[in-house]
């Protein structure tokens, strides 16, 4: 077919436009335009076979140079197989480009949602940090936002299923390898994929729609036209406090990021923003006298002596054996001068792939090391903390932060958040127990089943229990190789080194610190103070309190993983067998979502597992109430269950459709909704779930005051009243009873008694 000359710059399809046609690029490039983002076609690619199961084109595509096309006609989809079959020789084609053009929306459409998440922290860290500043210097203009009560966190009903990400990329590397034909002889098989592909690919498309939305939403907190944003309001305070404040410097960071959020997101530049940027720029460049020298140094990017030739440094601490020496620096030189080390590829992937056990090979044996060393060389302690192992793969001013970060890590946590350096430290030292695997099994059992199994001796075996390098290396090579993947988040890319090409946001925004987990689980425990509290016997006043139970909290050890990622992990909700014991949550050490977001999500599943451990195999029985119970006859009998309407049970078959038919993931987004929104007095959860919700995660006192005037809650609220009245009655009686015994009325007790009735500790 002869093919037609579009000049560069012309546009080809826009939003709105009938479909009635592909494409095939037989040479140039054409930009593609979507909400928020483009990509770019070239050769091969064809136009629209993301849109065959739309009626319009929702996609804007322009030639970004002179371009050449054939079309092919197709105005419906039926007729999608008679052009698959007349022209065979490019259908090929077509499903090349489909696969590449979802994979590279849905890329966008993860990085698009992490932003949306970083933007309404840095909002609300923002707001928080101002009204902070003007209650010390007594700044009495109030901060009002016009509507901000209207935005939350980001949290999408459209987000693609990330496993698509590897199943696409599948079927590229079949449709590309030297069996294609006999795929493509199978029409009806192509045909049901692309619709697939062009499906997966709208539902992306209305996600990353609705996450433009978002931020724009977001920015005009920060600027509008009105000039009655966040910005004027940090600006005015600037020019009071003046260039000798101690906060200064604080604030120009400020205002410094909140103009990087908006160069990065505003559609286009607005004079009246641009002039009042301006002003702010000519009063900073006044104050640059109070830059440390440190920023200064991070700014002209004088990278540290000591982290010249850091993987050699690594590798002679490690002394490593020469063939792994060899291969390895092979393989990450190769690594480093990929185009992208995240592509698709074969040749990238391969190198990912060899280069994972080997990272896990070099970290045992440079913890090992350690051991004996009291001051290890700097590279080995970012390597340690970070993943680091070179310089130039890290970025320079990527590696002096690591630098001088890494300055402020060398003491173990008091706080329950270890890096991963230490957690297996507090391993190596006893203070901690290694994680279980990924078949549940902790050590102790471990090693019995490998005696059991005739491997070992009894006195082989109390040896390796007592031995503690054993223990750590059980940990490495049970629970670290999953979690650090896991945490990763992008399965299909991951690799363990530190690299810049993984650094989707300032560092210092994403490090996950003792402040960031104890503000989290502050915001989770306004709301379900009883989260992680145990009932359990009080063991200090057995003798007083008999078999009286009462409530323990237990918060989670927060451990972070060497890497930058974007997912937490929930890896245990107790230690070994010890129900009153800390439960395992990882996170990335550089974490690119929401600390808090996640920490929520983490909970929830936290509360489900719990759950079941407590329960035992009558997790399910509803014969026997309890959160998993209840939920669990609740999703499966919805359609019978007269409390909810026609549309309601619709809501939760299509909600369930999107949790994989995962009964706990529906828990788990229930929670979500039950923390974000029903606990700040948005209702969004329907009768039957907020009623579960409210009896095993309660909200305390202040939150039920709140609420009393809520018909939604009337009833929930006075069952638990008689409840929380008939419980106090009883410990009321009990410490009645002690006060006239010479044990007197424990602490303990009279905790308990605060715990009932206002929902939290003395």
């Amino acid at each position: 077919m002869a093919g037609i000359v579009i000049e560069k710059g012309k546009t080809i399809h826009t939003n709105g436009h009938p479909f009635n046609s592909l494409q095939l690029i037989t040479a140039g490039q054409v930009t593609v335009s979507f909400p928020g983002g483009s990509y770019t076609l070239s050769k091969g690619d064809v136009i629209g076979i993301c849109e065959i199961c739309s009626e319009i084109y929702f996609l804007d595509y322009i030639a970004a140079e002179d371009t050449t096309l054939v079309n092919y006609a197709l105005t419906q989809l039926d007729g999608l197989y008679d052009l698959l079959r007349k022209y065979a020789d490019v259908s090929r084609f077509f499903l090349l480009s489909a696969f590449r053009q979802f994979n590279l929306l849905l890329q966008h459409s993860l990085v698009s949602e992490m932003n949306c998440s970083s933007m309404y922290q840095s909002l609300t860290q923002d707001m928080a940090d101002y009204q902070m500043l003007a209650n010390r210097y007594r700044i009495n203009r109030p901060l009002v936002l016009s509507q901000i009560e209207d935005l939350s966190a980001y949290l999408s009903d459209e987000s693609a299923d990330l496993w698509l990400s590897s199943y696409y990329q599948g079927f590229y590397q079949l449709y590309a390898g030297e069996d294609y034909k006999a795929l493509l002889s199978k029409i009806a098989v192509s045909v049901g994929t692309l619709r697939k592909c062009s499906l997966d690919f709208r539902k992306t498309y209305l996600s990353v729609d609705e996450q433009d939305q978002y931020r724009k939403q977001t920015l005009s907190y920060y600027f509008n036209e009105s000039g009655a944003d966040l910005f004027d309001h940090y600006y005015t305070m600037l020019c009071k406090l003046g260039a000798d404040s101690p906060d200064t410097t604080h604030i120009l960071e400020r205002m410094d990021r909140m103009v990087a959020i908006y160069r990065a997101n505003a559609d286009a530049t607005h004079a009246h923003i641009e002039e009042r940027i301006e002003v702010f720029h000519r009063m900073k460049a006044q104050y640059q006298d109070l830059h440390t020298q440190a920023e200064v140094s991070i700014e002209e990017g004088t990278l540290p002596d000591e982290l010249i030739n850091s993987m050699n440094t690594i590798l002679e601490y490690a002394q490593m054996p020469s063939e792994f020496l060899l291969t390895f620096k092979g393989h990450l030189q190769k690594y480093k001068r990929l185009a992208d080390i995240n592509s698709s590829d074969d040749n990238a992937y391969a190198l990912r792939k060899s280069l994972i056990p080997a990272f896990l090979e070099l970290y045992e044996a440079v913890f090992k090391a350690t051991l004996k060393d009291f001051a290890p060389p700097m590279p080995v302690m970012l390597f340690l903390y970070f993943g680091y192992i070179d310089e130039e793969l890290a970025g320079t001013e990527n590696s002096i932060y690591l630098y001088h970060l890494a300055q402020k890590l060398n003491k173990p946590s008091d706080t329950g958040v270890y890096t991963f350096y230490h957690w297996l430290l507090a391993i190596y030292n006893g203070l901690k127990e290694p994680s279980r695997n990924e078949f549940d099994q902790d050590y102790t059992e471990y090693i019995h089943k490998k005696k059991m199994k005739g491997h070992y001796t009894d006195a082989e075996i109390n040896a390796m229990l007592k031995d503690p390098w054993e223990r750590v290396a059980y940990e490495l090579h049970n629970m670290f190789p999953s979690v650090n993947k896991m945490t990763f988040g992008r399965i299909t890319t991951y690799c363990p080194f530190f690299a810049k090409d993984n650094v989707l946001k300032n560092l210092d925004d994403s490090l996950v610190t003792s402040a960031k987990i104890g503000n989290a689980l502050n915001t989770i425990k306004r709301v379900d103070f009883s989260a992680y509290y145990r009932e359990s016997l009080d063991y200090e006043n057995i003798d007083a309190m008999g078999k009286e139970l009462i409530h323990l909290e237990f918060l989670p050890d927060i451990v972070l993983m060497p890497n930058v990622g974007i997912h937490g992990v929930m890896w245990q909700e107790i230690e070994g067998k010890k129900r009153n014991s800390n439960g395992r949550m990882m996170y990335s050490i550089f974490h690119m979502e929401d600390v808090t977001s996640t920490m929520i999500h983490l909970t929830g599943e936290f509360r489900w597992e719990m759950c079941k451990r407590v329960q035992g195999a009558r997790w399910n029985d509803i014969s026997e109430i309890s959160l998993t119970s209840e939920y669990f006859d609740y999703i499966q009998f919805y359609r019978k269950n007269h409390d909810l309407s026609a549309e309601v049970k619709d809501k939760v078959g299509i909600a369930l459709k999107r949790a994989k038919n995962s009964f706990k993931e529906m828990f788990i987004r229930d929670y979500q909704i039950w923390i974000l929104f029903e606990g700040n007095g948005s209702p969004r959860l329907n009768k039957v779930a907020r009623k579960i919700l409210f009896t095993h995660c309660p909200f305390p006192a202040d939150i039920d005051n709140a609420l009393s005037t809520n018909p939604l809650y009337s009833e929930l609220l006075q069952r638990k009243k008689i409840k929380t009245a008939t419980r106090l009655h009883h410990l009321e009686m009990l410490a009645k009873k002690l006060s006239s015994t010479k044990y007197g009325i424990p602490q303990t007790l009279k905790d308990e008694m605060f715990f009932v009735e206002f929902g939290n500790k003395m």
